[in-house]
């Protein structure tokens, strides 16, 4: 039973880190695709990762000692089908003409593989049909091409790490994950009567797209944030290479294209709004004008942000006024206080965005984010199915 946990064990210390470098483009891709990430679609999603991670590790672990593998002589494949049936006849105790053994057989430890195989896709197929809504050839095929996909890595002794494959490449294993993926396929079927469906979801999360939450306006300022950020990246080499650019011009120019002539000739949108479905109004939900972005953006990116490093200048300037007696003093109380203080200022700004409070800047400049998310066609008519919350 070990064998088995262990895998699992595995597959849920390494689920963090994976759903972490999974979850900024995941975000970024449902607010592009719907405005808004219902909480039942984030947990069949992530449920469907740790599936996935959980069921890789079963197929590679334990990993063997890398001499113990190379002193294998043992075969690599099998490509007999239903020799599991002739191994089962040999290895328990079944006895075709005494029915007494048939259930004993069953409950052996020779079997438990098989229905391991069986078992092991057979969420796979349950996901395929409900959420990825897979018709049933395509979910036989999937399910088969998976199940290739990790007999090919016992094979190739996880992808040449090993010297030769540490497990049998078994062509019945193909047909009995093939069946698991069937079964789930079926199953499936029932879920769907209970879970609501993935069109009702998409419905849900289209309406809920209307809204502009705190994550989306976090998502929508950190999408901006790291794209001017790269553009001033890239502003750094070419003043390295070309010295007669100013970096400073550089960046002022990129500043004014990014958040003013872009939302000017964008109606609002900068492209990290236009990405996600957003755009700048007037309070009353009108156009903006260009003096509105102009004001918000000088505000935020004049004032509000960068106001810690004003505050570190500062310090550094009264630190090159003080005596040398008591300037080691400053800068020991003064770094602590100017860490402390940067996290807290952050932190706070962070927790106003989430909690959707309408900022100083937004409220000098009068303007305020809407949503620019359209329905497809395809779901609306799942719109009256919608009532549900499905948060």
């Amino acid at each position: 039973m070990d064998s088995y946990l262990i895998p699992i064990l595995w597959a849920l210390i390494f689920f963090p880190f994976i759903a972490f470098l999974f979850t900024i483009p995941y975000a970024l891709n449902q607010y592009h695709k719907f405005g808004s990430i219902p909480m039942i679609r984030v947990g069949i999603v992530y449920s469907f990762i740790l599936y996935l991670l959980a069921a890789y590790f079963l197929v590679i672990l334990p990993l063997p000692d890398m001499q113990e593998v190379a002193a294998m002589t043992g075969p690599t494949t099998q490509f007999i089908p239903f020799q599991f049936v002739i191994d089962f006849i040999q290895n328990t105790s079944f006895v075709i003409t005494n029915p007494q053994t048939y259930l004993k057989a069953l409950t052996e430890p020779w079997c438990y593989q098989v229905l391991y195989n069986l078992i092991l896709l057979l969420p796979f197929g349950l996901y395929l049909r409900y959420y990825f809504k897979c018709d049933f050839k395509k979910t036989v095929l999937l399910t088969f091409l998976f199940s290739l996909f990790f007999e090919l890595t016992q094979l190739s002794g996880l992808y040449g790490i090993y010297p030769r494959a540490y497990r049998l490449f078994d062509v019945d294993d193909l047909m009995i994950n093939t069946l698991g993926g069937i079964l789930g396929f079926f199953i499936a079927g029932l879920a769907m009567k209970i879970l609501p469906s993935r069109d009702h979801i998409d419905s849900y999360a289209y309406q809920k797209g209307k809204e502009i939450t705190g994550w989306k306006r976090f998502t929508c300022f950190f999408l901006d944030w790291f794209l001017e950020t790269l553009l001033l990246s890239i502003g750094s080499v070419i003043t390295f290479l070309i010295p007669q650019i100013d970096y400073r011009c550089y960046a002022l120019g990129i500043f004014l294209i990014y958040f003013i002539f872009v939302p000017i000739v964008n109606q609002g949108r900068t492209f990290g709004k236009q990405f996600l479905n957003m755009k700048l109004v007037k309070m009353d939900g009108s156009d903006a004008k260009w003096y509105q972005y102009i004001i918000r953006y000088l505000l935020l990116y004049g004032i509000l942000l960068p106001f810690p490093i004003y505050l570190l200048r500062l310090g550094i300037f009264i630190y090159q006024c003080l005596p040398t007696d008591i300037s080691s003093i400053f800068v020991l109380f003064g770094a602590l206080f100017y860490l402390l203080f940067a996290f807290l200022y952050y932190t706070y700004f962070i927790v106003l965005i989430l909690r959707q409070k309408t900022l100083w800047y937004e409220k000098v400049s009068h303007t305020k984010n809407i949503s620019t998310v359209k329905q497809k066609k395809d779901t609306k008519e799942n719109q009256t199915n919608t009532e549900k919350t499905y948060v």
